[in-house]
């Protein structure tokens, strides 16, 4: 694994893998690196024969008065979890200055305007043009075949994917599984801003989200079709519950267009997001994608 931290750099390197016929694979961060962030490394490891991982805290994706300066920065650490995949380890690590990606003021931006205007997009408003610009940049600049990002940021994979299709951009985008800690508590690179209380009470995202896939069950056991509100309302309570938590939003929407489900509707996105400390915490799951269930109540105890 060697580390470059410029753009000639790690466009010679993938130059040369390509040149032998190498499938290019990325996977973009900013770093913090947990069991999260290294399954997605896995997973790009088993479609690339040539796998870069970027760590760049994008500047341009935090609004004002966020967490730009607190983000955590650990480069040696994230490079030694790196290290410890073995085999699956990243051929590179493109870790660049600021001013390497973004060398003047940048005019240019990307936006996809309406998947942009709901969830994160409310509080955050600047927030996702700073994400498809620095993503269509590291796109340009790595060139892959295959790029994996986590499901657990579900509105920025479905804003990515539709970018890359409007634009002609020739890579495929995989996403990977929600990883979680043992009590349910989705892996974030903020989870490290949480301590005692705090900590304990961030669990009360993917509980809301427990909450919301039982209730889809029983509508089903019922002979019933599980309904937007019930799911979202079902969430909300379980939320509401957590004195620790400070509800964002609670939304239930179609997966895959981020707008209101349609009547006759079988899978729903429910997502959820909530200040916990001095954490902004986001969650997700898809309702009627049973893997997706399983996968949530199977690391998620609603004690």
């Amino acid at each position: 694994m060697e580390r470059t931290t410029t753009i000639a750099g790690v466009r010679v390197r993938v130059a040369e893998a390509r040149s032998a016929g190498a499938r290019i694979g990325l996977v973009p961060t900013m770093g913090a690196l947990h069991a999260g962030h290294l399954s997605l490394v896995e997973r790009c490891r088993d479609l690339a024969d040539l796998v870069v991982v970027s760590i760049f805290v994008n500047p341009t994706q935090f609004g004002p008065g966020e967490d730009l300066d607190a983000y955590p920065r650990d480069l040696e650490g994230d490079e030694a979890a790196l290290r410890a995949l073995g085999p699956a380890a990243p051929d590179v690590v493109f870790a660049p200055a600021v001013d390497e990606v973004y060398p003047r003021d940048p005019v240019t931006t990307v936006s996809v305007r309406g998947l942009d205007q709901v969830l994160c997009g409310v509080s955050r408003p600047t927030h996702f043009d700073g994400v498809t610009t620095v993503v269509t940049k590291l796109l340009n600049i790595v060139q892959p075949d295959v790029a994996v990002f986590g499901r657990k940021d579900f509105q920025q994979l479905t804003i990515l994917r539709r970018m890359v299709a409007d634009l002609d951009v020739p890579v495929e985008l995989v996403g990977g599984p929600i990883v979680r800690e043992p009590d349910g508590v989705a892996m974030s690179s903020r989870n490290r801003y949480l301590e005692g209380v705090d900590r304990t009470a961030a669990r009360a995202l993917s509980r809301a989200l427990r909450a919301a896939v039982a209730a889809a069950r029983a509508a089903r056991a019922a002979g019933e079709v599980p309904s937007s509100g019930v799911l979202r309302d079902a969430a909300t309570v379980r939320l509401r519950a957590e004195p620790g938590a400070r509800i964002d939003y609670v939304e239930v929407l179609d997966p895959d267009t981020l707008a209101p489900p349609p009547d006759g509707a079988d899978r729903w996105l429910v997502a959820v997001a909530a200040f916990v400390g001095p954490a902004r915490l986001i969650d997700n799951v898809v309702v009627g994608e049973r893997a997706d269930e399983d996968a949530l109540l199977a690391a998620t105890d609603d004690r």
